[in-house]
């Protein structure tokens, strides 16, 4: 029988306010692990720690180095973590050349450093204990590059390279590091992204997310709740020897070999 048991486990997720770090916080709970999450939303933290007891929310802007660390803070406050899936990240839709510096770091900021902050804070606990997850949630665009997200490809790629670097350093210590690839999901960002071609085409969001779904293999986008099982698993006993893969939850978009 697989051992997917988390009970006893301390988890952290960034960037749960919704889509996929909601649903991971969720998955984590139900499988007995007791989770600390972070999101900037004041009311969206609330309702989600209202989840269940194991569960506790705070506000924390990611992008921003004092507000992470304050984070941390209050995360090893409480214990460390043994689980920690840096999920937190934007991806605006911009045109290249006019994107400033200040755009690129303020992207970098938020999709990458906070994860390599989290992860250096989070990761020397998890060594001494000899038993450790950390996920990395990138993104299809990261292997897959889309020139109207250049920079956030380029921050989930970074993420990727970063995540197999630590595999290889510390996966003797029991500390297991992986990549998790959301390719169509059905979040909020794909209906901002669905929005603006309908406005611009004289559609609706609706029948763009129906187009667009038919170009995966399984003919539809997927769930939060679908990558989050998946993220989920990576962190039980029963991925004990999944280390430094980066994979793709995608519904079979992704067709390399």
């Amino acid at each position: 029988m697989m051992d997917l048991d988390l009970s006893g486990k301390r988890a952290v997720v960034t960037g749960a306010s919704l889509g996929i770090g909601e649903a991971v916080v969720k998955e984590l709970a139900d499988m007995g692990a007791d989770v600390v999450f972070c999101a900037r939303n004041e009311a969206a933290v609330h309702d989600l720690a209202g989840y269940s007891e194991q569960v506790t929310g705070l506000t924390a802007d990611m992008g921003d180095k004092v507000s992470t660390e304050a984070f941390l803070d209050a995360v090893e406050a409480r214990g460390g973590a043994d689980i920690l899936v840096n999920n937190v990240g934007a991806s605006p839709s911009r045109n290249f050349l006019y994107m400033t510096d200040e755009d690129w770091q303020e992207l970098h900021e938020l999709n990458l450093l906070s994860a390599i902050r989290c992860t250096r804070r989070l990761l020397p606990k998890m060594r001494k204990q000899k038993w450790g997850r950390i996920v990395m949630v990138a993104s299809g665009a990261a292997k897959y590059p889309n020139a109207a997200l250049i920079d956030y490809g380029a921050t989930k790629a970074a993420m990727i390279s970063i995540s197999k670097s630590l595999a290889r350093k510390y996966g003797a210590d029991g500390v297991l590091v992986n990549s998790i690839l959301p390719g169509l999901i059905h979040t909020a960002m794909w209906e901002r992204a669905a929005t603006e071609i309908a406005d611009a085409n004289d559609t609706t969001m609706d029948k763009v997310l129906e187009s667009n779904g038919r170009s995966v293999p399984v003919g539809r986008y997927g769930t939060s709740e679908e990558v989050a099982a998946v993220i989920a698993f990576l962190c039980t006993n029963a991925a004990g020897y999944v280390n430094g893969v980066s994979m793709e939850v995608d519904g079979g978009s992704g067709a390399h070999i």
